[in-house]
């Protein structure tokens, strides 16, 4: 999809003025956040360990309630329409949340019954992503069992087992080795080109710069900027998206206005 065509697509992702406090509001870790993610956009978003890159994840796919504010995903908000939210929407997260006890064939079915999928598209939608993700000769073994790269294959295939319009890949890379990273970067271009609007947040810098179309910095519970990476070097007068990622988060007074 074009540029200009996602320009006028519909909002994947729309969140207005959204805030979160905790400790009886003394805790601001997100203050008044507005972004928008259009259909069909791979959307990054960059910041430090403790920007609120998680808290506005956590706070998109329900598992945080917001203090203020609102976001929705395709039109459902994410808190007075959860279900239909969550419908629109898949997540991997950074860390390994897997059953340990169950294999990933069995993995991949129960989310797909949650998700309300029938037998029959439950077996078919896991032997497709099994064999994506060249996890077929792992199917009957349990999680525990799997190396690090194999359990961050399953994380991602469960994410994807429903079909979601929506996906937020946090931190997919993170431990892998290079040769898994490069075939992820591959399967998340070629669902992005098939439709699926991404949303990625990765401490690579590479990552970002090969996958993304567009890409908020976050900082302090705020966006500091939006813009595809020709925009965001400009802005910031610098030559590389990594001399972008430092300015913006190490010196904030510097930022573009």
């Amino acid at each position: 999809m074009s540029q200009s065509k996602k320009n006028d697509a519909p909002s994947a992702l729309y969140v207005k003025n959204l805030k979160k406090t905790y400790n009886e509001g003394k805790v601001k870790a997100l203050k008044g956040i507005n972004l928008e993610i259009k259909e069909g956009q791979f959307f990054g978003l960059l910041g430090p360990n403790g920007a609120g890159k998680s808290t506005l994840i956590h706070t998109i796919m329900g598992l945080v309630t917001p203090t203020s504010g609102s976001a929705s995903v395709f039109g459902a908000d994410v808190v007075d329409d959860y279900q239909l939210a969550r419908t629109h929407a898949g997540y991997s997260p950074q860390d390994i949340n897997l059953d340990w006890f169950l294999t990933v064939e069995q993995t991949l079915d129960f989310h797909g019954g949650y998700y309300g999928m029938t037998k029959k598209e439950r077996a078919k939608r896991t032997d497709e992503l099994l064999k994506v993700f060249s996890l077929t000769e792992k199917k009957k073994s349990r999680a525990m069992f799997l190396s690090g790269g194999m359990k961050r294959r399953t994380v991602i295939a469960r994410a994807l087992m429903h079909r979601p319009k929506f996906l937020i890949l946090d931190e997919p890379t993170a431990g892998v080795d290079v040769e898994l990273r490069r075939d992820l970067w591959k399967y998340a271009k070629k669902i992005n080109e098939q439709g699926t609007t991404i949303l990625l947040t990765t401490h690579y810098i590479e990552e970002a710069e090969e996958l993304c179309d567009q890409i908020a910095l976050i900082n302090d519970g705020k966006i500091l900027k939006v813009g595809t990476v020709s925009e965001l070097k400009k802005a910031y007068k610098v030559k590389t998206l990594e001399e972008v990622y430092l300015k913006a988060t190490g010196d904030k007074q510097e930022s573009p206005v």
